[in-house]
């Protein structure tokens, strides 16, 4: 085991700690609005360390580039149909929450 595989781990799992920040932030915020925030954000840099440790792990470049190529898929999928949703519930007359 080489230093490339333990710290492609050491990503991995601080990929894992975004992912779950974003649950809960799924879980606790009170509207949708700042709820679809906690989930782009979160996995998106969850999801990028998570490539970026398995692209470390890989071995192989053409491996690393289609990881790398999969993550940015994942952003433009992810951005856009947040924007879907948001725009959706705009169009229903959805508040944005506020501060009592």
């Amino acid at each position: 085991m080489t230093i490339l595989y333990h710290s492609g781990t050491v990503f991995i799992i601080i990929g894992v700690l975004f992912f779950l920040s974003g649950t809960v932030g799924l879980l606790r915020f009170p509207d949708i609005y700042t709820r679809l925030h906690a989930l782009t954000k979160a996995d998106n840099v969850g999801l990028g360390f998570v490539v970026f440790g398995l692209a470390l792990q890989s071995g192989t470049l053409t491996v690393a580039i289609k990881l790398l190529l999969i993550w940015f898929l994942v952003l433009i999928a992810s951005s856009a149909s947040c924007h879907l949703i948001a725009s959706s519930a705009m169009q229903k007359k959805i508040v944005p929450w506020t501060r009592p």
